[in-house]
């Protein structure tokens, strides 16, 4: 990928000095300062030849374009079960291959939908989404979480395995149960409630396989994080003939904690089930892997009330998710709640729930709120259009506790829904932007530039990337002056070679490198 960012002047600018190399000028200014994306300088493109005597090294913009790729009920990924391995191989580059022309930066990528695994498991069966069964291995044989993070890193995409900590079985699954499925390994942690089957919050031996799950797949793919959604204890199924919502079937494990002398009550022991097995995924990925990034995407009202003028579900009590508890310690790396509603709707108004998230963003984790981009230049109801989209967008941008958006679903993109595609790339995603930086966060730094002058076949100015200790950054980016100012390429760091653009010598280039954490460094 080599996304283009011609013209753009960060208002918010470094003053580095230079030295020659080979007829250019060469900056170099150590670690750069991190910056948050000024949407309006970004939106802007200098005058032709107006910055063409302006030195002074631009800044990257800084913003999370994140997608998610949903493959529970086949939603975005493969298209139907069954298919032929060369098929869903072509349809996930497509996917990757369009995120990147959209200038997204990171895939959440779902691997497991339902206590199944979208990748080699010897915890899980085989999900029915890619074979058509559960427990049936693809053939020939393919791990597709593999591919897609070796796939989307070549493209510079982040990778982010998406995981649904409890849900055993979709109301939407059509193939037998495999033999070794939890809910015949070990019946007794899964209850059926309604179509589904759920596994039960309130055994500890579910939460310890869920953590064993998710850190099976931080040791073994190399990830850039771990995501989960806003699927806790389910929502409530309503009874026929108005019997009222179906109780969740946990009398067991309730008892067990009762009978251990547990003193909290019953909606609080399960909300301290789930705050635990947070707290433990934190934990757990932070000690494995610590440049892995940890994301949750909550219901998107914390509780009606919060702040006064919202109202509707209350996922506090009825889904005993805490996500207020998440944010006040912490535990998240960033947090995406589910701000599915327009700006303009009463009660649930996009601006008003972000600023109450970002207002309890006590330990300054990344807010990259959740959009329902496939709602917008849609029809029905809940649709509205795709310059609401563009304001959802501008929103998060006004707010400077919000640095970046997450969209549901990729179909919209794969589909290019009401031309969205088109609008998205002429206005806000017109420049690429990086990941911003987690600097709570560890990882090594990233390697120093080693820069080497040349020219192609067709006479065209060359620089061979290389680092000093031969090691490959994350990504690079390249800085180069023209006559028409600064423009700025972000490229994969497996790529060896940066070309200018045109015939014409660029006047300056300035080569750095990012790590896994969004650490920049110039030579």
């Amino acid at each position: 990928m080599r996304a283009r960012l011609a013209g753009y002047v960060s208002r918010a600018q470094l003053v580095v000095g230079a030295v020659a190399a080979v007829g250019l000028m060469i900056a170099g200014a150590g670690v750069l300062e991190r910056s948050r994306l000024d949407a309006r300088a970004v939106m802007e493109t200098s005058a032709a030849g107006e910055a063409s005597q302006d030195t002074t090294l631009p800044l990257i913009p800084r913003e999370f374009r994140g997608v998610w790729v949903a493959t529970v009920a086949n939603i975005d990924w493969p298209s139907k079960p069954g298919l032929p391995v060369a098929q869903q191989q072509a349809e996930l580059l497509t996917i990757l291959d369009r995120a990147a022309e959209l200038n997204l930066n990171a895939v959440l990528f779902q691997v497991r939908p339902h206590a199944d695994a979208l990748y080699k498991s010897d915890i899980e069966p085989w999900s029915e989404y890619l074979t058509g069964t559960q427990g049936q291995a693809p053939s020939p044989m393919w791990d597709p979480l593999e591919f897609a993070v070796r796939e989307s890193h070549a493209r510079g995409l982040e990778l982010h395995a998406w995981f649904n900590p409890y849900r055993a079985r979709n109301d939407a699954s059509k193939s037998p149960l495999a033999s070794n499925h939890i809910s015949r390994t070990n019946p007794t942690l899964v209850k059926p409630y309604g179509r589904f089957l759920w596994m039960d919050p309130g055994e500890p031996l579910v939460r310890r396989r869920t953590l064993r799950v998710v850190l099976d797949v931080v040791k073994r793919y190399d990830i850039d994080g771990v995501h989960i959604d806003d699927y806790f204890y389910p929502y409530p199924i309503a009874q026929a003939r108005g019997r009222g919502e179906l109780p969740f079937p946990d009398d067991a494990s309730w008892n067990k904690y009762r009978a251990a002398k547990g003193q909290l009550s019953r909606d609080d022991w399960r909300r301290e089930n789930v705050n635990t097995l947070v707290r433990e995924l934190a934990e757990g990925i932070r000690t494995e892997k610590p440049w892995v990034k940890f994301g949750i995407s909550p219901f998107g009202i914390w509780r009606p009330g919060s702040p006064p003028s919202v109202r509707g579900f209350d996922a506090y009590e009825r889904l005993y998710a805490d996500a207020k508890k998440w944010l006040n310690e912490g535990w998240g790396d960033y947090f995406s709640p589910q701000l599915y509603w327009p700006t303009y709707k009463e009660g649930q108004k996009y601006p008003v729930l972000l600023e109450w998230w970002t207002a309890e963003n006590t330990k300054r984790r990344h807010m990259w709120p959740g959009n329902f981009t496939s709602r917008a230049g849609a029809t029905g109801t809940g649709s509205f259009s795709v310059s609401e989209l563009l304001e959802q967008i501008s929103e998060t941008r006004r707010n400077p506790g919000a640095t970046g958006n997450v969209h549901f679903s990729m179909r919209s993109f794969v589909r290019n829904q009401a031309g969205m595609n088109d609008t998205l790339r002429l206005a806000p995603y017109r420049h690429a932007a990086l990941v911003p930086a987690s600097p709570w966060m560890s990882a090594p730094p990233p390697p120093s530039p080693r820069v080497w002058m040349g020219r192609d076949t067709r006479g065209r100015r060359t620089v061979e990337l290389t680092t000093v200790t031969g090691e490959r950054p994350w990504l690079w980016v390249v800085r180069a002056r023209t006559s028409r100012g600064w423009q700025t390429d972000v490229m994969p760091g497996a790529q060896t070679t940066w070309t200018a653009a045109g015939t014409t010598d660029p006047l300056q280039v300035v080569v750095s490198t990012v790590n896994r954490i969004g650490e920049e460094r110039t030579q």
